[in-house]
């Protein structure tokens, strides 16, 4: 393989654009991206373990996913923190493995359950059932009746009913935003927004729904990254939240019937009698799912309309491109990067063997980029002729449950930042989540010059 191609994802870390020592910035970024390429192909094989949540922090794992692509798109990792696993990197191999839910089951967990956090969740916590994720963590029959049991929530007639709310919540973020002055997006907007609406989907207390946010990163980070600082300050934030949402149960089980998630929950025949670690699971799904692709879309979406200017003007031209740049940006960003299942059977994949029992990672945020279904994938380009086409929703029964309102929040949060700010500017680097999982921000420093 000639080393052109062994660099084709140096476009990965184009400079962010700002003034002054842009050029110097992205001739350091291109010789340190060759770098990183040069080592991705120069490892073993069999030595290559995909999911080094470092990797994903320092914005450095293209090199490894387009390797696996070409080489060992079905790659065997024998050892690694989450003991040994398969990786899928193909668009075509990971919708196989995603729509035979018969032969790849999610009752055994949808993450890459690291070893280590596993013993010291349990020392805090507890022996908690495996998987423990609500319904996505549900194998045929149990699934779809969990499932059909939150819906009507997110089904378009409520969707629509949620849209004029969640517009003015909108509105009233970006107004109250500080111009000439830089602040983190991540914290005014991303949070904000995204705890509003996770606010009114649960009918939680509007006063304290930045906990909702809060939950979601204590939960999906290990001590030492994101806010959490010991195992026990982990295990402290997860039972109130758990306690926090048991009173709403019982507070939802006492009235009438009603259109949030808790309400849904508690009145229907499926989901009423489900037991205690079912219905915590259940809240970690809809509390992580609702808060991470919205927040770290609406945050990527400006990083990557600063880092492609040229795609920044083609928007404020056009905004009627609004949603297909959403679109774009759900794939390129690719805000959960993986999900994995457990073989039930030995199952042949592109001339591999996987045996029962043996854990396969599907890697979204690699099929995203797989050059044989997606033009151009290494380019960020909002007006695409099929935008939806991507990997980030899942699918199969497992398709995401809550996409629409994630892709709701996002273009009215784009329509109503139009009409305000001519311009966004990022203005730093941006802090990324120490995470295989979750492929998001933690902070994005930016200043907005100017309104309308």
């Amino acid at each position: 393989m000639s080393r052109v191609q062994r660099t084709r994802a140096a476009p990965e870390n184009k400079p962010t654009v700002r003034p002054g020592g842009a050029t110097a910035r992205g001739r350091v970024m291109n010789v340190a991206s060759k770098i990183i390429a040069d080592e991705a192909y120069a490892t073993p094989l069999a030595q290559l373990n995909p999911g080094k949540a470092s990797r994903f922090q320092d914005d450095t794992i293209w090199p490894i996913f387009e390797r696996l692509r070409r080489e060992d798109p079905v790659h065997f990792t024998p050892e690694s923190e989450y003991g040994p696993y398969w990786s899928v990197t193909r668009w075509n191999d990971i919708v196989a493995v995603d729509t035979n839910h018969q032969a790849f089951s999610s009752a055994e967990g949808i993450g890459l359950p690291n070893l280590e956090a596993i013993k010291e969740q349990e020392r805090v916590m507890g022996e908690r059932r495996r998987g423990g994720a609500g319904f996505i963590t549900m194998d045929e029959p149990e699934h779809s009746k969990h499932r059909k049991a939150v819906n009507p929530t997110v089904a378009p007639a409520n969707l629509a009913t949620m849209a004029p709310v969640v517009r003015e919540r909108a509105g009233q973020i970006l107004d109250a935003l500080p111009i000439g002055r830089e602040f983190d997006w991540v914290d005014l907007v991303s949070k904000e927004l995204t705890a509003m609406t996770l606010a009114s989907l649960f009918d939680f207390p509007f006063e304290d729904r930045r906990k909702l946010p809060y939950w979601s990163d204590m939960i999906t980070n290990m001590p030492g990254h994101g806010p959490v600082k010991s195992w026990e300050h982990k295990a402290e934030a997860a039972m109130e939240c758990f306690n926090t949402f048991t009173r709403l149960w019982n507070e939802r089980l006492n009235s009438e019937p009603a259109n949030d998630l808790i309400s849904m929950l508690t009145h229907n025949p499926e989901t009423r009698n489900m037991d205690v670690q079912q219905y915590q699971g259940t809240v970690v799904l809809l509390i992580v799912g609702g808060n991470d692709t919205t927040r770290n879309t609406i945050s990527g979406s400006v990083y990557e309309l600063n880092r492609n200017p040229d795609q920044y003007a083609k928007l404020r031209a056009n905004p009627g491109l609004v949603t297909s740049m959403v679109s774009e940006t759900i794939r390129w960003q690719t805000p959960l990067a993986h999900m994995s299942r457990v073989a039930t059977r030995d199952v042949e994949l592109a001339g591999k063997t996987i045996r029962k029992g043996e854990r396969v990672v599907m890697w979204y945020i690699s099929g995203n980029r797989d050059e044989t279904k997606i033009d151009r994938p290494d380019e960020y380009v909002i007006d695409r002729a099929r935008p939806r086409e991507h990997l980030s929703f899942g699918f199969g029964i497992h398709r995401c449950v809550g996409n629409r309102v994630a892709e709701m929040q996002l273009t009215i949060i784009w329509e109503e930042i139009l009409k305000r700010f001519p311009e966004i500017k990022v203005v730093g680097e941006p802090t990324r989540t120490y995470s295989a999982f979750v492929h998001g921000f933690e902070t994005l420093p930016v200043v907005i010059p100017a309104r309308f």
